[in-house]
């Protein structure tokens, strides 16, 4: 087989361990559900809790948000980084774009400021 397929040729093992899964009647190969931690449906209330949290407190860890929210700390990076957009600088959590509103005051300051040449 390995000269007809070359790479893509399946591994002996796993040739076998799928005729015995078609044979004990299995015929889906996808992945069943397996035992450990449940995953974790991040919804609006605890997307909104994690930033209530970092609004009353932008000094607020990871680990202290998991804590406080009994959820996982990489949940909680992805809710912080992917969900709301913050990131931290100088230990404090800041978005990391600015609103337009924010653009606007910032262009202001940098006109009505005279810059030495």
């Amino acid at each position: 087989m390995k000269e007809v397929y070359g790479v893509q040729c399946l591994a002996r093992r796993t040739i076998f361990r799928r005729c015995q899964h078609h044979e004990a009647g299995r015929v889906n190969i996808k992945h069943l559900p397996r035992l450990g931690q449940a995953h974790v449906v991040i919804n609006n209330a605890t997307i909104s809790a994690a930033d209530e949290l970092i609004r009353h407190n932008r000094l607020i860890t990871t680990l202290e948000i998991a804590v406080e929210l009994s959820i996982n700390k990489r949940t909680v990076n992805h809710i912080i980084h992917k969900t709301l957009g913050y990131g931290k600088f100088c230990a404090q959590w800041v978005h990391k774009h600015l609103s337009e509103n924010q653009k606007t005051a910032r262009m202001g300051v940098c006109l009505t400021k005279k810059f030495p040449h």
